[in-house]
């Protein structure tokens, strides 16, 4: 006996194809959403995961520029006291110089010289003097340069002849000077050392 299929198969074989296509293209789609998902769940977590390392080093910058204003702070403080140092070591380094003027002008003064005034202006010492000759000025002026660790940079200013009556009958020609010169601080190093030095030569001098 022969069977014969009137069924449409072709039609049937066309739709099962189109089912299993479907079906596959949806598992794709499900599978691709899954793996897009994921992907974007884990950039979220390392943008995250970014700023709260950005958010930590932040909060840090701002604690270290806290901390450097203190250190600028700290140092304009500690400047500050250095200078209030050095004018306190100043003051009282300083405040011996008219002594120490004195005592270097009679041992630096070559005999026929006399001093008439001096005026200080800062570390500036105009002296005004007569002296026997131009030559004793020279002499001064060679002492105050060479001998003298208190004074430097001796300048005349100006030196004139005159006269001195010592009596009716007597009267001398002599040499009206006026010259300027520097007085070293006693903080300068040089003049405390060369002070120091003439001082313990002095002390051996002696008997």
């Amino acid at each position: 006996m022969i069977l014969i299929n009137l069924l449409p198969h072709r039609e049937a074989a066309r739709k099962r194809r189109r089912e299993v296509f479907f079906a596959t293209l949806g598992v794709a789609a499900l599978i691709g959403g899954l793996i897009c998902g994921a992907v974007y769940s884990w950039y979220l977590a390392q943008i995250e995961s970014q700023r709260g390392k950005n958010t930590f080093l932040k909060s840090e910058i701002t604690r270290l520029d806290g901390q450097i204003k203190d250190i600028a702070t700290l140092q304009a403080e500690i400047a500050s006291l250095r200078a209030r140092q050095n004018a306190v070591e100043d003051l009282q380094g300083n405040r011996n110089l008219p002594v120490y003027l004195l005592s270097e002008l009679v041992k630096q003064l070559p005999d026929g010289v006399y001093i008439n005034s001096m005026k200080q202006d800062n570390q500036t010492v105009l002296i005004t003097g007569v002296a026997q000759s131009n030559e004793r000025v020279s002499e001064l002026l060679r002492n105050f340069s060479n001998n003298s660790p208190w004074l430097t940079k001796p300048e005349l200013v100006e030196i004139t002849a005159g006269t001195v009556t010592l009596s009716q009958r007597d009267q001398r020609r002599v040499s009206n000077f006026s010259m300027r010169v520097g007085l070293k601080r006693a903080s300068d190093p040089k003049a405390a050392g060369s002070a120091l030095a003439a001082s313990a030569a002095s002390a051996s001098s002696k008997p």
